[in-house]
C-alpha cells in the first residue's frame, strides 16, 4: 500500500484520460478534480474497522467488486449533485449534463481502482496482501515494487499526476461554451 500522497497521485494519473474523452476542459478538469478524491475510497474500511472489528484493512473494500458496487452507489448520486450544482455554468457541458450519472459512476470506479492497484505496487510489505479479484480468484497478488514509505515514489507519484493533468488542461484547445465565445 502506498500513502494517501501516493493513491491520490495514482488516481490523477488513471483519471488523465478524461482529456481526451470529455468535450469541454472545464468539464474534464471538474471531472479530474472530483473524481481524485475517491482514490482513497477503498481506505473506508480502516474508518469503518472502529466500529466493526470483523472489518480488515485491505479486505473486501479493496476488490474491484465492492469499489464497482460503491462507484454504481455513490457515482450517479456524485454525477447528479455536480449537475444540479454546476447546470448553467460553463464548467459542465451539455454532454456532461446528459450523461451526469454514467460521468459520475467512471469517475468514482476509475479512482477506486487506482487505489487497489497502488496497494498492489507495494503490497506486502507493512500490510496484508489484497485479493482484488475475490471472489473469483482468491489469491493475494502484488507486484511488490516499492516500499509503502517511500516518500520518493508517494510524492513522485502526487506530483506526476498533478502535472500530467495540468499539461492535458493546457494541452486542450479551449472549447465554445454555451452563449460565450471561449470557455477555457
Amino acid at each position: 500500500m502506498v500513502d494517501v500522497a501516493g493513491h491520490l497521485g495514482m488516481a490523477l494519473v488513471w483519471l488523465a484520460p478524461a482529456w481526451f474523452v470529455i468535450d469541454r476542459r472545464k468539464t474534464a478538469a471538474t471531472f479530474v478534480a472530483v473524481g481524485f478524491w475517491f482514490g482513497m475510497l477503498p481506505d473506508v474500511d480502516l474508518v469503518l474497522s472502529n466500529w466493526f472489528p470483523t472489518v480488515k484493512h485491505h479486505g473486501v473494500f479493496h476488490t474491484v467488486l465492492v469499489v464497482s458496487i460503491l462507484a454504481a452507489i455513490l457515482g450517479p448520486l456524485v454525477g447528479w449533485i455536480l449537475k444540479e450544482a454546476l447546470d448553467d455554468s460553463d464548467w459542465f457541458s451539455d454532454a456532461a449534463e446528459r450523461n451526469a450519472l454514467s460521468l459520475g459512476f467512471v469517475m468514482v470506479w476509475v479512482a477506486g481502482l487506482s487505489h487497489i492497484f497502488a496497494d498492489m505496487l507495494s503490497a506486502p510489505d507493512i500490510a496484508e496482501a489484497i485479493e482484488p479479484f475475490w471472489p473469483l480468484y482468491q489469491q493475494s497478488i502484488g507486484i511488490d515494487l516499492v516500499w509503502y514509505n517511500a516518500t520518493w515514489f508517494n510524492w513522485g507519484l502526487l506530483a506526476l499526476g498533478v502535472l500530467l493533468n495540468v499539461a492535458l488542461y493546457y494541452w486542450q484547445k479551449p472549447s465554445v461554451g454555451r452563449g460565450a465565445s471561449t470557455a477555457s
